[in-house]
């Protein structure tokens, strides 16, 4: 009976990935991410240390939302929310450095910057041009932790 119980809480976690039943102590940013994964985050909402083992942070920094890069990088992300939320991205916009975000004075942007962080906080990527859902999901999947995540899942590609 024991061995049942186990299989199937294992079962459950596996499926609902970072739809996780919410901990009194997750922030809203957290819980907003749990509840929609596909959603947006301002940087002045997120503290980057509440998703550290949880989710991949993508930032996308600009000096003004009007930016052209800005404005193409939001929408690639967009086209292809599906492959993101498969890798528990959370996606992260700081366009108006007068704010002054963690994340700006942290990472330290000049104008447009992509960043990919995994989930252990580190940075894996920067990138000053818009990048493609598609070549930032092929970094994500040479991450060790990612690859580990597709062996424990028994499926690939997430």
């Amino acid at each position: 009976m024991r061995a049942i119980i186990s299989a199937v809480l294992a079962l459950q976690l596996a499926l609902t990935g970072p739809a996780l039943a919410q901990d009194p102590g997750t922030s809203e940013a957290m819980a907003a991410w749990q509840a929609d994964p596909r959603r947006v985050f301002d940087a002045a909402e997120v503290d980057i240390d509440e998703f550290k083992w949880i989710a991949r942070p993508v930032v996308v920094f600009a000096d003004s939302p009007a930016d052209p890069a800005y404005r193409e990088q939001m929408d690639r992300l967009a086209e292809r929310q599906s492959d993101l939320v498969r890798r528990d991205v959370v996606v992260i916009a700081d366009s108006d450095p007068a704010a002054e975000s963690d994340l700006r004075r942290k990472l330290r942007p000049r104008g447009f910057m992509l960043v990919l962080m995994g989930k252990d906080g580190t940075v894996e990527l920067r990138k000053p041009f818009p990048w493609h859902v598609r070549e930032i999901v092929r970094v994500i999947d040479k991450m060790p932790m990612r690859r580990q995540e597709i062996r424990d899942s028994g499926r690939t590609g997430g």
